[in-house]
């Protein structure tokens, strides 16, 4: 098999779908040699925004100078590769496919015994191969699904970090968010801290709790953060914690919900100095601050008129880019598309109020839901005469033409897939190239919904 043709093969191992556990994740390590017993770890699980707060963690990690800061997230927007990043840039195929053969020969050997890993798990694998490989020490990882039985959880982090709990994935991971709180609190590790964003006070009080019983220090993410945008119309982050106070920061991020992630990620920075004893200076965090890289997410596309994508596909997300949107003072076209696994009814009723026109239109992906089911769901939603149109180009461009007409906007969300097309479209992603795997687009009951 060539490269692509490898890659394509752990991406089918999606048809596997969700199995709960950890032991064939412990046998793939185990056959590897344990790479991840030689990384030091943050371990990130969370609702929404544990992307956000794992970019920014691993930005100001790597201007802090601790050597390559590795960084693993789901999903990728395009290319495979960016789920693995080694100081900010997703690997390259050559560092990939080394691991890549030593992965496929593992799982060979567990199929035979029935084991069958699942894509997620191989994939979790290999970014701890390839890590080990090119000598990367300290790594943010992100979990996928969940926390508890998620194949990120074989790792024992210097601290955890929850970002929020939300309803999503229910089937998975319960139907309350105390339920969905207990599966985000297994990544705990006894005496590590962890680190809890803003949340639901019935969420909060369930990670505080189990906190306590593994005798874990409880850190709620208290930092002041404010904005502010200059004459000249550079918009600047000031931010003040505990231990320091920084202004005039040109922070790129430019969601109002990425607040909260700051807060949360200046506050696990703040707990990594102390569990470690490693100083992260002003200098290095306005560095990090300023030079974060994490796309579509209200990242802006293109002007004339303005085009901004975002990945908001559950109702948390929807209600936190509203309040992004609210700011932009004119009527806003929104172009969604969603697959079909998500609460897109609930996030539709969020996003109701914030624009002024809508178009339904398919995902790049198999799991899409159809652009005619989501007019229909947008109309109840309240949305008045929604267009339903299959191909993304076009319903695009028919709101480009509406927003130029009325000196408007438009928003795209619904999907990381749309959103990552959609910038990918207008050359705005920071990366190109990589592994396009067809497989990864499948329509399982696989265990990486989201």
């Amino acid at each position: 098999m060539n490269f692509a043709e490898k890659i394509d093969f752990i991406a089918s191992r999606r048809r596997f779908g969700m199995m709960p556990g950890l032991e064939r994740m412990e046998r793939l390590v185990e056959e590897l040699g344990h790479p991840e017993h030689n990384l030091l770890c943050i371990h990130v699980a969370g609702t929404n925004g544990k992307g956000s707060v794992s970019a920014i963690i691993a930005s100001v990690l790597q201007a802090a100078g601790f050597g390559s800061i590795g960084r693993y997230t789901s999903p990728h927007l395009v290319f495979f590769n960016e789920r693995i990043c080694i100081d900010g840039v997703p690997a390259s195929d050559a560092l990939l496919e080394p691991a890549l053969d030593r992965i496929l020969a593992i799982v060979s050997r567990l199929d035979s015994e029935g084991l069958y890993p699942t894509f997620f798990e191989c994939v979790t694998a290999l970014a701890f191969e390839v890590f080990n490989k090119a000598g990367v020490k300290l790594a943010v990882v992100e979990t996928g699904l969940g926390g508890r039985l998620d194949a990120t959880n074989i790792i024992s982090p210097l601290l955890s970090v929850v970002t929020n709990v939300g309803l999503e994935h229910c089937e998975y991971l319960g139907d309350t968010v105390e339920k969905i709180a207990f599966e985000k609190a297994g990544i705990i590790k006894n005496g590590r801290p962890v680190v809890a964003g803003e949340m639901d006070a019935a969420a909060k009080k369930v990670i505080a709790s189990r906190a306590r019983e593994l005798g874990s220090p409880f850190i709620d993410a208290e930092v002041s953060i404010s904005f502010r945008t200059t004459k000249a119309g550079k918009r600047l982050l000031a931010f003040e914690s505990s231990n320091r106070s920084i202004s005039s920061i040109a922070f790129p991020l430019l969601g109002a919900y990425q607040g909260e992630n700051l807060a949360t990620a200046i506050t696990a920075l703040e707990t990594f100095c102390e569990v470690t004893a490693l100083p992260i200076d002003n200098n290095a965090f306005k560095t990090g601050l300023e030079s974060v890289v994490w796309p579509c997410r209200f990242q802006v596309v293109s002007d004339n008129p303005t085009i901004i994508v975002d990945g908001a596909h559950n109702p948390p997300a929807a209600r936190a880019l509203v309040s992004s949107v609210a700011k932009l003072e004119c009527p806003v076209a929104l172009v969604a598309g969603f697959c079909d696994d998500k609460d897109c009814l609930e996030a539709l009723k969020c996003l109701k109020p914030a624009f002024h026109a809508a178009w339904a239109t398919l995902t790049p992906s198999p799991r899409s839901l159809a652009a005619a089911e989501l007019a229909s769901r947008m109309r109840i939603a309240g949305f008045t005469d929604p267009a339903s149109c299959d191909d993304w180009h076009r319903a695009l461009e028919d709101a480009s033409k509406w927003a130029a007409a009325n000196n408007g906007a438009v928003v795209v969300c619904g999907s990381l897939f749309l959103a990552g097309a959609v910038a990918n479209f207008y050359n705005a992603l920071p990366w190109s190239g990589g592994a396009l795997i067809p497989a990864e687009l499948l329509k399982p009951s696989d265990g990486e919904k989201r």
